[in-house]
């Protein structure tokens, strides 16, 4: 019997998982699938720049090294969190965007 590879994924100079030829990184294609729930096929609808066969191998890569993966998202969320506490009360785009439309309609502009 002959072994056959399928290289869809590799890592990066900095270690990262990515889908050969895209700029796809396999993590992306996770969180589609353990955050939003989405299929396969769900997901190639949002990446259509992807085949199905990517995405499983995406998914693939995911589970055979899930421990690693899951510790990297865990840690994203919480520099999320940390931007956020560390941003205090600086205003959000949209209140900002609120503040100028109220101001031009104030000045006539």
């Amino acid at each position: 019997m002959v072994a056959v590879t399928i290289d869809h994924v590799y890592l990066d100079d900095d270690e990262v998982a990515r889908i050969r030829n895209t700029t796809t990184k396999v993590i992306e294609i996770v969180l589609d699938h353990t955050e939003y729930g989405l299929s396969a096929a769900e997901i190639h609808a949002e990446h259509p720049h992807l085949s199905l066969a990517q995405i499983h191998a995406a998914l693939s890569y995911y589970f055979d090294h899930k421990t690693d993966i899951d510790r990297e998202i865990g840690r994203r969320y919480e520099d999320v969190e940390r931007f956020r506490r560390e941003a205090g009360d600086q205003l959000s785009l949209s209140e900002l965007q609120r503040r100028r439309d109220e101001a031009h309609a104030v000045l006539g502009g």
